[in-house]
């Protein structure tokens, strides 16, 4: 069709109803504009698309707005005489940059298909994180496809931390993200008076291109790079923490009551009367839940009772919008970011003994063998008779006559008759064949001036095991209370291996003459079986994490596949509101269920992926404060000898995990004994080619500490006696 047939193409839009009703008038869709630019075959300047669509002077503006938001998502851009290109006949490819903190990088697409190698002079257009569009060159020497950037579509980063740094009287930042590897130039009237060593906050005032570095202006002076939590502020900052709750979220919390209110009380079940206890950490400040249990004939009752967090927070408003951006909780070494405001979390939503609280119950009948004979929730009204610790609870169990069970006398047959039913879930648990990873975790102990004094393993005792299969129980109601009723909602998914994974995850085991059954769909009982199998072996670590590794990472999702790990067909999170988003989400749908409505936030695959990510976005912060911590705590023990055990196998060396303390660090390739190391994913192993000498995965090393970077939070170390390379 050419340009100048004249031919009123806005009534052909098959969209025009929906623009209508959209934006109130029937500008062209998206959908047609495109269409339109196909057909002209060539590419075509604004001011003919505009006559062509019979664009009018009073819709010039929107129109033009339209075309801006294209060219931002990458459906069309402007060839270097500003005429309009359809992205999609210009063979670019969109997507995702990755940053590598060597310089270089991969454009990650978003259609799925490989990603592509960014050279190092190819970066220097863009930063981490920047949607682009690429073009693909061909392959490097290591046969990767290979991009070059044609147009940068959106810039992620506009603010960053980092340490200031001053050369020859040019100022400049590194960024605390290794992968942002370009230095931020700061001209002297930016600086604020900022010292060099100092860790800064920027904001981009001019994003990088082909030919000059990115430009910044510090808008915040954070301190001394070693000062008492100056880690976990820059972990807030570099992952996009929110840490501050905006007025409007204190404004709102303000009206709030100190306690439970009359009126409140409405329609709710009285629950004041039964034992609830809240079952703890020593240093927990928010509960979530409190539990009780009673006989029912020759089986049990179970009560788990969850803060009624959504009472307080309604859909959509100022609390709830903030609790979305954040998605949950953050919890670092003696600080907590909370996902509510403290009067909820450690007020109103906390169940804090004797005082009423709000509540949301799950009632539970379970007979002798610990199978489910019905369930109901409801909102209540509850009053928590203690706030018992994991340590009293075990005490009170190992001692019935102990001093912890003489101070809780009127509650002991209560947490007997819990425990009674833990040992009952706990057997129906293994009949399930849930999969149970020995995995250590620890605590760290500061001294006076804020630095880790120690590092210990958390001792896990039944206490903890009995609230974790309570809450495995309410969370498996709610689940499936749900599913029967329709109502939407995000399932706590965990998918077993991948196809590739189950391979190698044989392959491996072949290799120890161990099998694991269930061929191509082994299911979690099958995992379970053979690390039972396993457990007395020697190299029972070794086989169990390579078990572990090949599994998927849990995730929320509308789509329920079922949780592998916990042998669940059905699972979702209910039990802990003040601190999961995901859990708010599941008490407002099972509140619409018994109100007989339907809730409906949104798009719940969005949600869910939101969900998702800030659970990583939390996880990668904690590991980033910890890894820091862990390093400073080593830099006095340089050149000591210790030993440990190969925890990770990469192409350039040995990830090594100390006895007793906790600490990784890595043995690069280049210092073990002279030869030449491959590495056998496969197999994670490292082999020797001369030598044949293997380094594998839960091999046990002597190492010596011989160096550590705090800037990059790294811990190098060497091996030491037997096996140490020969530096003569």
């Amino acid at each position: 069709m050419s340009i100048k047939k004249k031919r009123d193409l806005r009534s052909l839009d098959p969209h025009l109803e929906r623009e209508k009703q959209r934006y109130g008038h029937a500008l062209p869709s998206r959908e047609f504009m495109l269409q339109i630019l196909e057909e002209q075959g060539v590419p075509v300047n604004e001011t003919a698309l505009q006559g062509l669509l019979e664009i009018t002077q009073e819709e010039n503006e929107i129109f033009s707005r339209r075309i801006s938001a294209m060219v931002r998502e990458g459906q069309i851009m402007r060839n270097r005489k500003g005429d309009i290109c359809v992205v999609e006949k210009l063979d670019l490819i969109k997507g995702r940059i990755q940053g590598h903190p060597d310089g270089f990088g991969f454009l990650v697409p978003d259609d799925g298909s490989p990603d592509l190698f960014l050279s190092a002079k190819e970066m220097h257009k863009a930063l981490h994180g920047d949607r682009v569009m690429v073009r693909e060159i061909g392959v490097d020497r290591r046969g990767r496809r290979e991009g070059a950037i044609v147009e940068v579509l959106e810039r992620a980063v506009t603010q960053l931390v980092g340490r200031l740094h001053a050369d020859h009287g040019i100022l400049f930042v590194e960024a605390e993200n290794r992968r942002i590897s370009q230095d931020i130039l700061i001209p002297r009237e930016e600086s604020m008076d900022a010292g060099a060593g100092q860790v800064v906050m920027v904001e981009i005032i001019q994003q990088p291109s082909k030919h000059a570095q990115p430009i910044g202006r510090i808008v915040e002076i954070l301190g001394e790079y070693t000062a008492p939590g100056m880690e976990i502020e820059i972990a807030l900052r570099k992952h996009d923490l929110p840490y501050l709750f905006p007025p409007d979220v204190e404004k709102l919390s303000s009206r709030f009551p100190e306690k439970v209110l009359t009126e409140e009380l409405g329609e709710r079940e009285d629950i004041r009367h039964l034992p609830l206890v809240t079952i703890d950490g020593e240093t927990a400040r928010d509960f979530d839940d409190a539990v009780y249990c009673e006989r029912e004939g020759k089986g049990f009752k179970l009560y788990v009772a969850i803060a009624d967090v959504s009472h307080y927070v309604r859909p959509h408003d100022a609390l709830d919008r903030e609790a979305l951006n954040r998605g949950n909780s953050v919890y670092f070494p003696r600080r907590v970011i909370p996902m509510l405001p403290e009067v909820l979390s450690n007020g109103l939503c906390s169940l804090n003994p004797q005082v009423e609280r709000l509540c949301m119950v799950c009632e539970m009948s379970l007979d002798a063998a610990g199978d489910f004979g019905g369930y109901r929730f409801y909102p209540a009204v509850m009053y928590s008779h203690a706030r018992l610790t994991y340590t009293k609870v075990a005490g009170m169990l190992d001692n019935p006559k102990g001093e912890d069970s003489k101070q809780y006398q009127e509650l002991l047959p209560h947490i007997q008759l819990l425990y009674k039913l833990f040992k009952v879930l706990l057997k129906a648990r293994k009949k399930r064949g849930a999969i149970d990873f020995e995995t250590i975790e620890t605590q760290m102990i500061f001294n006076a001036q804020g630095k880790i004094e120690r590092i210990l393993p958390i001792k896990r005792n039944d206490a903890h095991r009995l609230i974790e299969e309570c809450m495995l129980a309410a969370n498996v109601c709610a689940s499936d209370f749900l599913q029967k009723h329709k109502q939407p909602t995000v399932y706590r998914i965990h998918e077993g291996p991948t196809p590739e994974k189950l391979v190698a995850l044989r392959d491996f085991l072949k290799e120890f003459g161990v099998q694991l059954s269930g061929g191509d769909a082994p299911s979690a009982k099958d995992y379970a079986r053979t690390l039972t199998r396993i457990k007395d072996r020697p190299d029972a670590q070794l086989l169990q994490t390579v078990m572990l590794r090949s599994l998927r990472q849990a995730v929320y999702s509308p789509d329920n596949v079922g949780h592998f790990g916990l042998a669940y067909e059905s699972y979702t999170h209910f039990t802990s509101p003040i601190r999961r988003y995901p859990d708010l989400l599941v008490h407002r749908a099972i509140k619409a269920v018994l109100s007989g409505t339907v809730y409906s936030p949104g798009d719940w695959h969005e949600l869910g992926m939101h969900c998702s990510q800030t659970e990583r976005r939390a996880d990668d912060a904690t590991r980033d404060v910890e890894t820091w911590l862990k390093c400073y705590y080593m830099q006095d023990r340089i050149g000591e000898c210790f030993e440990g055990v190969i925890s990770g196998v990469t192409g350039f060396g040995l990830f090594v995990a100390l006895d007793g303390i906790y600490v990784e660090g890595l043995v690069h390739i280049s210092e073990l004994p002279s030869d030449y190391f491959h590495f056998d994913a496969a197999k994670h192993m490292l082999l020797g080619e001369r030598s044949g000498k293997r380094y594998r995965l839960g091999d046990r090393l002597r190492i010596r500490l011989v160096r550590v970077d705090l800037e990059s939070s790294k811990i190098d170390f060497v091996l030491a006696g037997e096996g140490a390379r020969d530096s003569s």
